[in-house]
């Protein structure tokens, strides 16, 4: 795949493209960390369940980015940014006044990030 300087290849994906699922994968995989951790002391724990459906939401994300068309990648960045926001806005609800977990900074932190990344795509595309 041929790219300019910017990363830009047209309908194929860009090196921005790829951070964003580099960003995806890794707090997809600490939400799968959380919740099997959740889950492995208790199996019907509502909290480990919504941690591995977020990390389901995550991967589905990637999936959508890197097998789908120009047209499915532009909804999955549009549904990835209220789906991110959401995540970092129950984070701060759920845990307050606690809210400086390591893990959990981490996770926001690279959460953060990739909402960079969605609206930098966003704006790409509108």
């Amino acid at each position: 795949m041929a790219t300019d300087a910017t990363g830009d290849a047209g309908g194929d994906l860009t090196r921005l493209h790829y951070v964003g699922v580099g960003l995806a994968a890794v707090t997809g995989v600490i939400h799968l960390v959380f919740g099997a951790g959740a889950l492995a002391a208790d199996l019907a724990d509502p909290l480990g369940i919504a941690f591995i459906g977020a990390a389901a939401g995550f991967a589905a994300g990637i999936v959508g980015v890197l097998r789908g068309d120009e047209r499915l990648r532009s909804r999955v960045v549009l549904l990835g940014i209220p789906f991110t926001v959401g995540q970092v806005v129950l984070y701060v609800a759920l845990n307050w006044p606690d809210i400086f977990g390591i893990g959990g900074v981490a996770d926001k932190l690279v959460q953060l990030a990739l909402l960079a990344v969605l609206f930098e795509l966003y704006r790409r595309d509108a």
